[in-house]
């Protein structure tokens, strides 16, 4: 008489076990990758914003100093001076507004780089930002190349520049100082817009 063996029956599948009420133990791995992908995205926006803090603290510094070199030359007497001259005038006044935006915009960055939170509700900060990116960019263009039109025509057609030279190389300066100022500034609005589309194509204002 032949002694069979006995058959060795077929492991139930993953899907049977959770059919006929078994328990099956998740595997850890998604829930690390996930955590990974949070993590990478954190330190992508950090750096994001760190770049925009430093567009914003140039601006800043620029601005401020085309508005300094701008005012300051109404110091000689018998000399001309910024108010003088409706170019000048522009020019002086846009890039004081623009550090002064600049300096509240270098505060917002701060507090959204330490606190993780925009200073203003999400979707009012991203439009409150790409909007007046815009607005003082060409504020700014507007009167930087008025004020280089004015200087030229100093140059050319005037004898201003002949008996006050210090006068007119500070308003150049200040000229450069305030275009170096608005492409910083233009800058900030391209990241400010990125920003913007962002939030409206994913409804955060940074997604990879």
């Amino acid at each position: 008489m032949i002694m069979r063996s006995p058959q060795r029956q077929p492991q139930p599948l993953p899907e049977d076990r959770l059919r006929n009420g078994g328990i099956e133990t998740p595997s850890p791995r998604p829930r690390i990758q996930t955590h990974f992908h949070s993590t990478v995205s954190e330190q992508k926006l950090r750096r994001f914003n760190i770049l925009i803090l430093i567009f914003r603290f140039a601006s800043l510094c620029f601005s401020l100093a085309a508005a300094i070199f701008m005012f300051s030359t109404s110091r000689v007497s018998n000399s001309p001076s910024w108010y003088d001259f409706d170019a000048f005038r522009f020019v002086a006044i846009a890039n004081a507004i623009v550090a002064l935006y600049s300096l509240f915009e270098v505060g917002a960055s701060v507090w959204e780089i330490s606190g993780g939170t925009t200073l203003f509700p999400e979707v009012l900060q991203v439009w409150f930002d790409f909007a007046h990116d815009q607005v003082f960019s060409y504020m700014l263009v507007s009167a930087n190349s008025a004020g280089t039109e004015l200087a030229r025509s100093l140059k050319d057609r005037d004898a201003t520049c002949t008996d006050n030279n210090a006068f007119c190389i500070q308003s150049d300066i200040s000229i450069a100082l305030g275009f170096a100022g608005f492409l910083f500034l233009g800058l900030s609005s391209l990241l400010s817009g990125f920003r913007l589309v962002s939030f409206i194509v994913n409804g955060s204002r940074f997604h990879f």
